[in-house]
C-alpha cells in the first residue's frame, strides 16, 4: 500500500481505538480524563500502543455503558463505512441490495444496516458463513465459491439487485459483480475501480465518513443491541502481531480485536 497510502516510520498500525481519556489538549471541552471513548483514528495516527493521540472530532464519542471495550473498537472504522456505504447506495424501502464480502467487518454491519432500513438482502458467504448471516439478516446467501453470484441475483431478483455493494473487489475485477445490478443500478465500493461498467450500471465510491453524531448513534445502536457487534477473535496486546497475519490470511466473521 506504499504508494497509495504512504507513512513514515516507526509507523503504529491499527485505526479503531477504544479506551479511557489520559488527558485533553487545550480548548478541549466535551471530554475530560477517565471518560471512556471510542474513536476512529485514521490509518496514519496509529491505534495498537498504549497511549495514542486522538483528534477532538466526530471521528470519537464516549463509549455507552452497554458497550464492552472490544465491542468499541470493532465498531467505529467498519459501522461508520457501512454506514456510508449505505448514504451512497440511497436505495428506497422495498429495494435490493447484494452485499459482496457481507461475512467481514465492514460486511457484517452493512447486512444489519440494510436490513434495517426495510431492503432485501443478498450476502455472498462460504456455507459455514449461512447461519451467521441470515442471523444479521441476509435474506439470501449466495456461495461465491459454487455459483455465478449475477447470474444468481438475477434469479432472485428479477431485473437484478438495485444496488450493489462490493466490498471484496477492486478496479476492473467490479465489472463482475456489476454485472448483478439491475440496468441503469449502481454499484457501490470502498476500493475504487471504473466510473461506470455496462448496462448503465454506474459506480459511486466513498470510504470511512465521520457526520456529526453519526459514532454516537452506532455507539448507542450497538450498546442496545439493535446493532450486534461480531467479533470473530480477540487477541493479548503481546500478540498484536499475530493478530495481524491471522487477520490477513484467515477468514474472518466480523472483526478481529487486540486488547492491552
Amino acid at each position: 500500500m506504499r504508494d497509495a497510502l504512504p507513512v513514515r516510520h516507526p509507523f503504529v498500525p491499527g485505526v479503531d481505538v477504544s479506551g479511557v481519556v489520559e488527558s485533553v489538549g487545550e480548548g478541549v471541552t466535551r471530554f475530560s480524563p477517565g471518560d471512556a471513548v471510542i474513536a476512529w483514528n485514521s490509518v496514519t495516527a496509529g491505534a495498537l500502543a498504549e497511549y495514542v493521540v486522538v483528534a477532538d472530532a466526530p471521528s470519537v464519542a464516549r463509549r455507552p455503558a452497554g458497550l464492552t471495550p472490544a465491542q468499541g473498537a470493532a465498531l467505529t472504522t467498519a459501522g461508520l463505512t457501512a454506514a456510508a456505504l449505505l448514504d451512497a447506495a440511497r436505495v428506497d424501502t422495498g429495494g435490493s441490495v447484494l452485499i459482496v464480502g457481507a461475512a467481514g467487518g465492514v460486511g457484517s454491519f452493512t447486512v444489519q444496516l440494510a436490513k434495517r432500513a426495510g431492503l432485501t438482502v443478498l450476502a455472498t458467504g462460504r456455507p459455514d458463513d449461512v447461519e451467521f448471516l441470515r442471523r444479521l439478516g441476509a435474506d439470501h446467501v449466495l456461495d461465491y465459491r459454487e455459483v455465478d453470484i449475477a447470474h444468481e441475483t438475477h434469479a432472485l431478483v428479477d431485473g437484478g439487485a438495485d444496488v450493489v455493494i462490493d466490498l471484496a473487489n477492486a478496479g476492473p475485477a467490479l465489472a463482475t459483480t456489476a454485472a448483478a445490478a439491475k440496468e441503469g443500478g449502481v454499484l457501490v465500493s470502498p476500493l475504487g475501480g471504473p466510473p461506470s461498467f455496462e448496462r448503465g450500471v454506474t459506480a459511486v465510491y466513498t470510504g470511512t465518513r465521520t457526520p456529526e453524531g453519526r459514532l454516537e448513534e452506532l455507539a448507542a445502536q450497538a450498546s442496545d443491541g439493535r446493532l450486534r457487534v461480531e467479533i470473530d477473535s480477540d487477541y493479548a496486546f503481546g500478540q498484536a502481531d499475530r493478530a495481524l497475519v491471522d487477520f490477513a490470511s484467515k477468514h474472518i466473521r466480523g472483526k478481529v480485536t487486540v486488547t492491552f
